[in-house]
């Protein structure tokens, strides 16, 4: 039994020749692996690595394009808010104006309806009065006639008429008138 573990090589032992065929076969498949495995496998990395450079270069484009369409976005928005307000208020200038002219427009037509209004008056009170005027006279003739119980010529009434209404006021009968046609009539 002796024998047997002499024979038998233990682990630690140096072996010049299995450690020269180790070298070897080690050298050959590094050779092989370069060959075959490394240069491919390199290549690959290399593509892989300019393909994630120039996705990281696309994505830094977009991402500043964004940002630029993100500023122009933002820039037209204000000037929409801006035209939007300019609108709104140019809306609201103008219906003022509208406003303003239309109760000027209002104003004017009730200032000429009022003055229309007061001619008519005064000329329904100029006629009135003529009116009165003519009938006191008439009264006045056939109050006369019956009075002197005789019947007067043309000449005659006429002056019996203009003295009997040489004390009436017939002017202070009328409404007292205002606006700029009075003022008129005053000073004449």
């Amino acid at each position: 039994m002796i024998v047997f573990a002499a024979a038998k090589p233990s682990l630690i032992d140096i072996n010049f020749g299995l450690m020269f065929w180790t070298l070897v076969t080690f050298v050959i498949v590094l050779v092989i692996l370069k060959w075959k495995a490394f240069g491919p496998i390199q290549e690959m990395i290399d593509s892989r690595r300019k393909a994630i450079a120039s996705d990281l270069d696309a994505a830094e484009q977009a991402r500043t394009e964004a940002q630029a369409a993100l500023a122009e976005y933002r820039q037209q928005l204000n000037e929409s808010r801006r035209e939007a307000a300019r609108i709104v208020e140019d809306a609201r200038r103008a219906m003022d104006e509208k406003r303003r002219s239309d109760l000027a427009e209002l104003e004017t037509d009730k200032q000429r309806q009022l003055e229309r209004a007061r001619a008519e008056i005064a000329a329904e009170t100029r006629q009135s009065l003529a009116a009165i005027k003519a009938q006191v006279a008439e009264l006045t003739v056939v109050a006369t006639e019956k009075v002197l119980r005789a019947k007067l010529d043309e000449r005659e009434q006429r002056r019996l008429i203009d003295e009997a209404l040489s004390g009436v006021d017939l002017e202070s009968l009328a409404p007292a008138e205002t606006g700029p046609e009075a003022a008129g009539r005053e000073q004449a």
